[in-house]
């Protein structure tokens, strides 16, 4: 399978809850009344159509290609006072952080962020009420009841943001994914070309004590990504969701490394001011290239507003430090 199949963050589906059930207009007979009163049940509801957060999912690949989400129709009510049945509900799994939007206008409708936790999308018809309701001293046998609410047919968007620790930014080759394999399980695509890394990858790191936290892979972003350019700003919105950033610049850059750190930095400002608040860990990658005194060198590069670390993920140098920098990062 490609890279990129098997993750979708985007969906656009239109959901149908049900009508509700008519309410019944039956007159009580038996061969004990000829003319007995009003009996007749309320409508049943429309079924809705609901969200539930699952933790196992990490993609809306099962939704990719269903466009059509219907729910069932309440029934009608019948005589006894007997309710018609509940529409059938949909229930749609969504992964962890998924955010409804109304495709319309954009406006965000709810956010699912916990294992099984549930909302209604869209909501069913409610049943109509049976003649029993309307009955009174004046109205004795009414012979009419409510019809069920029409059910709603709405176009929505389902859109992921991916839930982590530590979010890795930099630019295409900085040596991101090769970071994530060296700590992780994970088996993201490396290659010396830029955007190697098409769709976010999350890997669990291992600390001490048993302790774990979750880094995220997000691909490469480029100068004027924020405009849209590259990849654009497609992904910029996993990082959102992520506790720590860890600014990743490769020790073989043309710049310097202050240069690529604000580049990196003007980009996120542009995408979300909100951004610039959380906290930073700086990586320069590759350093197993650098002798001590071009490290020395290079330290005097570094910006002095944020914690950094000289890493080599192939040489698996400093990756114990930079495990305890992000680790104090998250614990802020």
């Amino acid at each position: 399978m490609a890279q990129g199949s098997n993750f979708v963050d985007y969906v656009k589906i239109c959901c149908r809850s049900g009508h509700g059930g008519a309410g019944s207009t039956h007159l009580h007979r038996d061969k004990h009344t000829a003319k007995g009163g009003p009996d007749g049940g309320d409508g049943g509801r429309g079924g809705h159509v609901i969200v539930k957060g699952n933790a196992q999912l990490w993609t809306l690949l099962h939704l990719k290609y269903r466009k059509h989400v219907i729910a069932g129709n309440g029934d009608p009510g019948g005589s006894a006072l007997c309710t018609g049945k509940t529409g059938r509900d949909e229930i749609l799994e969504v992964p962890l952080g998924t955010i409804a939007r109304d495709a319309e206008t954009g406006e965000v409708i709810f956010e699912i962020s916990h294992d099984g936790e549930t909302k209604v999308l869209t909501p069913g018809g409610r049943g109509g009420l049976g003649n029993w309701h309307f009955k009174s001293s004046t109205q004795q046998t009414p012979r009419f009841a409510q019809p069920g609410e029409p059910g709603q047919e709405v176009w929505n968007i389902l859109e992921l943001k991916l839930l982590a620790d530590v979010g890795l930014v930099g630019f295409p080759n900085a040596g991101k994914s090769t970071l994530l394999s060296v700590v992780s399980a994970a088996k993201p695509e490396i290659a010396d070309y830029a955007f190697t890394t098409l769709v976010p990858n999350l890997g669990i790191v291992s600390y001490r004590d048993n302790k774990s936290f979750v880094m995220a892979d997000i691909p490469g972003i480029i100068e004027g990504a924020s405009q849209g350019k590259g990849l654009g700003f497609r992904f910029l919105r996993h990082i959102e969701r992520n506790s720590v950033l860890l600014f990743m610049v490769p020790a073989d850059t043309t710049r310097t490394i202050t240069q690529e750190y604000e580049i990196l930095q003007h980009e996120l400002q542009e995408y979300n001011p909100e951004l610039m608040h959380k906290p930073r860990v700086l990586a320069i990658t590759k350093s197993d290239m650098l002798d001590d005194e071009l490290t020395e060198e290079m330290k005097q590069q570094v910006p002095k507003d944020i914690p950094y670390v000289f890493i080599s993920s192939v040489a698996q140098k400093n990756l114990d430090k930079l495990k305890d920098l992000l680790w104090q990062a998250i614990n802020q």
